[in-house]
This record gives structure tokens, sequence and C-alpha cells, in this order.
């Protein structure tokens, strides 16, 4: 009920937020200003996530405008809508593309059992994993040896500890580190 009260309530008083960064990004990006594309979720099921565009439709190239939402984290607003439709939840790990999380193997799978969220701890600790990757000589490689394992081993942590004093504790954190 937290996940849906709280979404429902951030999604009407950012309602006219929404807006102008929809239109700014079909501006900007092209239209549609929402991005969607198939992650995996609870489960293992797959399940459309919604953002905003940050990438131009036709060049295929980060927007300025892409990029300082990207870096304040604005384009992953509409994964509230996310959260309404039962797809994610506020807090837990964070959904990936097909080929990581799908493809664990033994305990590590717990990480399934959890909805996916918009943030987690793994989440803070790599919120510019974009700029990490980019300074790796071989960014794939140093996804899938050090960040993809560190990821789903704070995950399991997560799993294991899953409490609504830690969920709290997460999204407090999480507007701690958003400037």
């Amino acid at each position: 009920m937290m996940d849906y009260g709280l979404s429902l309530l951030a999604i009407i008083i950012f309602l006219p937020v929404f807006f102008i960064l929809f239109l700014a990004a079909s501006f900007d990006a092209g239209f549609p200003g929402i991005f969607k594309q198939k992650r995996i979720g609870r489960f293992g099921n797959t399940f459309t996530i919604f953002k905003f565009k940050t990438y131009h439709s036709k060049t295929h190239i980060k927007s300025p405008f892409g990029k300082w939402m990207r870096k304040t984290k604005l384009d992953e607003l509409p994964q509230l809508l996310n959260v309404l439709k039962g797809d994610m939840s506020l807090v837990g790990p964070r959904p990936d593309i097909s080929g990581y999380y799908d493809k664990l193997q033994g305990a590590d799978r717990l990480v399934l059992v959890l909805k996916p969220g918009l943030t987690s701890e793994a989440g803070i600790k790599y919120r510019s994993e974009e700029e990490i990757l980019n300074q790796q000589k071989d960014p794939l490689k140093y996804n899938n040896d050090i960040l993809f394992p560190d990821k789903v081993k704070m995950n399991l942590n997560y799993y294991h500890e899953l409490s609504l004093k830690k969920d709290l504790y997460i999204l407090f954190k999480t507007f701690s580190v958003l400037k």
C-alpha cells in the first residue's frame, strides 16, 4: 500500500513537472518524449519500463537536456507509473535488461523474488554508473565482473534484511544523495 499511496501522491504533486519534462523531452529528443524498454521484473518476467527520452530518436545521440535529466535522475520519474501498475516498487533491485538478472543461478535467483524498485542501496552506490563505465578500458567486462556481481550481493543483502524500516532508510538515503 505504501508503494501505491506514495507513488500516486508523488504523481499528483509532480504532475506539472511531468508535463514540462514530457514536452521538453519531446522537443529535444523526438515525440513522444517517453522511452519504453523491456526489463526483467519479479520472478524473471519482463515488463515495460517508462523513462523520459534522453537520446534523440533519429541521431541516437544523448542530448544536452537528456544529459541533465539523467544526471538529476529526472528521466526516471515516469517509473512512478510502473509502481502504480504493480510492475515495480519504490525500493528494490533496479530493473535490468535481459541477460543479467534472468541469468542468475542458485541462491542468487532470490533477487528475482523482489519487485524491482525505483531505488536501492546498489542504485545509490552506483548512481554514477554510466560515468564509472565510461572510465573503464572494457566497460562491458567491468560491468560483468565487478559492478553486476556487487549489485547482486547488495540486493541479496536487501532480500535477507527486508523490512519497512530498511525501505524507509533507503528512501531517505536516496533523497539525501539527489542534488
